[in-house]
């Protein structure tokens, strides 16, 4: 898939988007207003008149936002993340590489990954069939082990999808009937598959970049009439996956996109207006975050172009958006991809999203997120290996294409708690040179050479 991101910081008075079609954030400061006229004071009477005592007139009455539904447990405590075999099936050529090169560790390392769970991706009408392989997997692995399992999938297939590539990345087309068509022969049987199969439980991410493009992108013309499909197409979706076993996460890009001061709040309404249209008393578990990016969930190197925003790394950005949920009546609990992790340093702009290098797979799902408890799982929605696209790190292939070498990349700068190992200590300063002693001055700096007298 490719991704939309962002909005980069590029100087202290004038923040300039990154994602394409953006228009300059309007931070200028503005000219100062002329001082007002000076009016002349009204006479005071000699003797003051008694003021008039009136009864305080009776506040008008507020219409309060409702309050979010209480939060229950997160769906994914006490479960294992469904790990799709053919996702590890991949892997074996990573192995392969390893192996021959004679590196045991990083072969071993591999070992590790293959059971990690990642999501699931729907992305087409002829790939429903998808959820079939993965319940029928999930209930042999559930059986086998005695072991609750909660399957993630993404659904991703609007018509008009991916509007701020200038045209459509996926299969329906607005001028094609594709709203239609999205809702009978795609989103119908995607739920009656996650509705029948109860012994289960799903998490369901719902639509990438969509919403995120309807929020930021209405200056380019194929998003601002895409917007009106992606609010009723997400809302149907909503409706129709209402089970108690299956828990839906509206994607809520990331916070190099949407997670700027002046973008938090218009987010928070965007949800809401489609929660909305999904109609009363219809409900969502929470949102996803940085899904296919490459933020950290927890920065251990604030990066320069994050400068001027609260949510500078995922913690944050589900910090800083969840009070403006929260004030619209939503709920405010999130799920964070960490399948791909850029290293510190890694990218000069925030907008850059195409196989970013050096980059490592993330912490695994489940890990801990400290004190935030608006956090229900850190998880691996974008499975790494699939290449961006044709462009980041050399030789990479067309999008969607296994591209191994950046898969061992990511194998080689893992997370080191994926395989109970100490993050590395830094490298040692070098000792600074000792002063010398009284005994053993120290040697006199050489005089500089006479410079040749230059030829006449």
């Amino acid at each position: 898939m490719r991704v939309s991101t962002i909005l980069a910081a590029l100087s202290a008075t004038s923040l300039v988007a990154a994602h394409p079609g953006l228009s300059r954030r309007q931070d200028e400061v503005s000219d100062t207003p002329a001082a007002p006229e000076p009016t002349e004071l009204p006479e005071v009477p000699e003797t003051p008149e008694e003021p008039e005592v009136t009864e305080p007139a009776e506040p008008e009455p507020t219409e309060p936002a409702e309050p979010a539904e209480p939060v229950g447990p997160s769906p994914f405590e006490g479960r294992k993340l469904y790990a799709n075999p053919d996702w590890s099936d991949k892997l074996e050529e990573t192995y392969a590489a390893f192996e021959a090169a004679g590196d045991e560790k990083n072969a071993a390392r591999v070992r590790t990954i293959q059971d990690i769970g990642t999501f699931v991706w729907i992305t087409t009408r002829a790939g429903l069939a998808g959820i079939d392989t993965a319940i029928e997997r999930a209930r042999a692995i559930q059986e086998e082990t005695g072991e609750d399992h909660i399957v993630g999938l993404v659904l991703y297939n609007l018509p008009d999808r991916d509007c701020s590539g200038l045209e459509s990345g996926g299969e329906l087309s607005s001028d094609e009937n594709g709203l239609e068509i999205y809702k009978e022969e795609f989103i119908k049987p995607y739920a009656e598959k996650v509705g029948a199969a109860s012994d289960l439980t799903f998490a369901i991410v719902l639509e990438p970049d969509s919403l995120g493009n309807a929020i930021t992108n209405s200056a380019i013309e194929f998003c601002a009439n895409a917007t009106p499909l992606y609010e009723e197409g997400i809302a149907f979706a909503i409706s129709e996956l209402q089970f108690d076993h299956v828990h839906l996460y509206i994607d809520a890009a990331h916070g190099g996109w949407l997670g700027w001061q002046d973008n938090l709040e218009p987010t928070a309404k965007e949800f809401a207006k489609v929660l909305a249209l999904a109609g009363e008393g219809k409900r969502i578990r929470g949102f996803a975050t940085n899904v296919s990016n490459y933020n950290p969930f927890n920065a251990t190197v604030r990066e320069n172009y994050t400068e001027y925003s609260p949510s500078w790394d995922e913690n944050h950005y589900a910090l800083s958006l969840a009070p403006f949920l929260e004030a619209e009546g939503l709920p405010s609990q999130f799920i964070i991809d960490q399948g791909r992790v850029a290293l510190p340093g890694a990218r000069e702009e925030w907008g850059e999203w195409c196989n970013v290098a050096p980059a490592g797979f993330g912490a695994a799902p489940g890990s801990s997120t400290g004190n935030n408890t608006h956090i229900d799982s850190l998880v691996w929605i974008k499975p790494g290996g699939e290449s961006d696209g044709e462009c980041g790190m050399e030789g990479a292939p067309r999008a969607g294409a296994w591209f191994d070498e950046y898969v061992q990349m990511l194998v080689e700068n893992a997370e080191p708690s994926l395989f109970g190992e100490e993050p590395a200590e830094p490298a040692p300063e070098e000792p600074a040179p000792e002063e010398p002693t009284p005994e053993e001055p120290a040697p006199e700096e050489p005089a500089p050479e006479e410079p040749a007298p230059e030829e006449p």
